[in-house]
């Protein structure tokens, strides 16, 4: 068994070694230029609480656990300063998809959550998203939408930012995917009906550019996709509701326009 002093400590050299010039983690892009390490791996205050701003997958509890299992509860939030979009390009390598990223944007806000973790969970978090930028974000950009949470003091918050080299809008290569949309809009589901924030995941969608017709409905039976998706008529009625120029020209994955 690992001991757990020496998995921490070469955790918090792992975060901190980019900053010092040591190799940053695998990357979905390979062959990241090392100049640019430090700006997507800061250096990380293991004497500081850490925070993970999660607005995509990261906002579903079971994608979050299996990354951070012992993570502190994800709490909703308003962040401002950065804009959430369709725009985080996928491999080039077989069939890929666009993903969610967010961007730096003084006049934009978005709803997120906020989470509590360990060095190590966070050492975990960045191989999970590996091709993003683990950027810092001020305290003062971010407001509870719970009135029981406060943000924990001298706290570090981090979100994990689109790399300015991969940004690129859906086309017909790298769709947007439902199988990726239906994760996104569970998590939202789920903090408002946990927290009774009537209207939190119609902002999810209101508050997320880039909705594009190349999108595909890649669920498992698409037509009877409750089986697997308990919450897919929601979603749906939310996305027909709130992007109907885009919902309605979905395509099943492999049925053609």
């Amino acid at each position: 068994m690992i001991d757990a002093r020496a998995f921490l400590v070469a955790a918090v050299l792992a975060l901190a070694g980019c900053a010092s010039g040591l190799p940053a983690p695998a990357s979905r892009e390979r062959g990241r230029a090392d100049d640019s390490a430090s700006e997507c791996r800061p250096a990380v205050d293991p004497r500081r609480p850490q925070l993970v701003l999660g607005y995509g997958s990261l906002m579903e509890d079971d994608s979050r656990k299996r990354t951070s299992p012992d993570a502190g509860p994800a709490h909703p939030v308003e962040l401002s300063g950065f804009r959430r979009g369709w725009f985080e390009r996928g491999d080039s390598t077989g069939f890929s998809t666009t993903y969610l990223g967010v961007r730096p944007d003084a006049g934009s806000r978005i709803n997120a959550v906020a989470y509590e973790v360990a060095v190590e969970e966070l050492a975990a978090t960045d191989a999970r998203e590996s091709s993003y930028c683990r950027t810092a974000v001020p305290l003062e950009h971010l407001s509870p939408r719970e009135a029981s949470f406060a943000l924990p003091a001298g706290a570090q918050a981090w979100i994990y930012a689109t790399d300015p080299r991969r940004i690129a809008p859906p086309d017909a290569r790298y769709p947007i995917v439902q199988s990726y949309v239906d994760v996104f809009l569970s998590g939202c589901l789920e903090q408002e009906e946990r927290f009774h924030l009537e209207g939190f995941a119609r902002e999810c969608i209101a508050t997320t550019g880039g909705w594009s017709e190349h999108w595909v409905n890649d669920r498992i039976y698409p037509r009877r996709a409750f089986v697997y998706q308990p919450r897919a008529y929601r979603i749906d009625a939310l996305l027909s509701s709130t992007v109907p120029r885009y919902f309605d020209r979905i395509r099943i994955e492999g049925g053609g326009t």
